[in-house]
């Protein structure tokens, strides 16, 4: 059985003793060795569930060797439109207005992906487990129709899901979850479910990356396992040391310490939560 049709446990309902499950994923994979050193070290401690990796990376391919080490670990897309890896790329600020100013090039993004996913494919010689995008550009309009056509053409019926931001029950208020809603969130799981496309029931981890400290973070990370469902998607941006030019290197290495601390531990037995595993079926579910 491929990882194309592997479908990860958290979008079916958990038994009741299992408690809920949450799937965190670390984000910006084959970014900097400081973020795959911790992704790899996070999944071999049962802390992480999966990882989004940047295949546009230059060291991409040598960082997808160390995945190796931890089998277990779903792999997804990380698209990315906006991160030059030390070259010159548009900034968040320029593709948002080409959205919404409906002057994206369908072409351009329907080759961005594509190549991406060949990257991905070639190196690790398997469709992805699912597909996000880096600041989230995947739900945005002129992108989120290009991808649902490449998933249909390229993947069929044994498409990767794919991850919605929104989150189950309104929860936060407004600030950054609000705008990610709005900046494409609502449409794209509405336009998943139209064309039923695997995705996440419940999406958590958003805040502003201003935690000073790890016990700062885990009072976020606190909050959020109190309001997730049972399959919640929670993100995460982790590293063991500073990216330098990186705009949130403080908070990656806060919230890398906090998931690596046994206060992690603590707050997953407080709130009946574990992180859940990517699991291998036949069909998609």
């Amino acid at each position: 059985m491929t990882r194309r049709h592997a479908m990860h446990e958290l979008l079916t309902p958990a038994a009741a003793t299992d408690g809920k499950r949450v799937l965190l994923c670390a984000d910006d994979y084959a970014l900097h060795p400081a973020v795959d050193e911790a992704v790899v070290d996070l999944a071999r401690q049962g802390r992480l569930s999966a990882t989004s990796c940047m295949t546009t990376s230059p060291r991409w391919a040598e960082a997808a060797r160390l995945l190796a080490a931890v089998p277990a670990l779903a792999r997804g897309l990380h698209l990315n439109m906006t991160e030059g890896h030390g070259q010159p790329a548009p900034t968040l600020g320029a593709v948002l207005r080409g959205a919404y100013a409906r002057q994206l090039s369908q072409m351009q993004v329907r080759a961005q992906l594509t190549r991406q996913l060949d990257d991905f494919e070639q190196v690790l010689g398997t469709p992805p487990d699912f597909i996000d995008g880096h600041q989230h550009v995947h739900q945005l309009p002129g992108v989120r129709e290009v991808l649902l056509d490449v998933l249909a053409e390229r993947y069929g019926p044994a498409a990767p899901w794919v991850r919605a931001t929104v989150p189950a029950t309104w929860r936060w208020g407004a600030g950054k979850a609000g705008v990610l809603a709005l900046l494409g969130g609502w449409r794209l799981r509405r336009q998943l479910a139209a064309h039923g496309v695997p995705h996440n029931p419940d999406f958590a981890g958003v805040y502003g990356f201003d935690a000073a400290t790890p016990a700062a973070y885990g009072r976020h990370m606190d909050r959020w396992l109190t309001a997730s469902h049972d399959g919640t998607l929670l993100m995460c941006h982790p590293a063991n040391a500073r990216v330098d030019g990186d705009a949130i290197a403080d908070a990656r290495m806060v919230e890398y310490a906090y998931l690596a601390s046994d206060a992690f531990a603590e707050s997953l037995r407080k709130h009946g939560a574990r992180v859940g595993v990517l699991t291998r079926r036949a069909t998609p579910v």
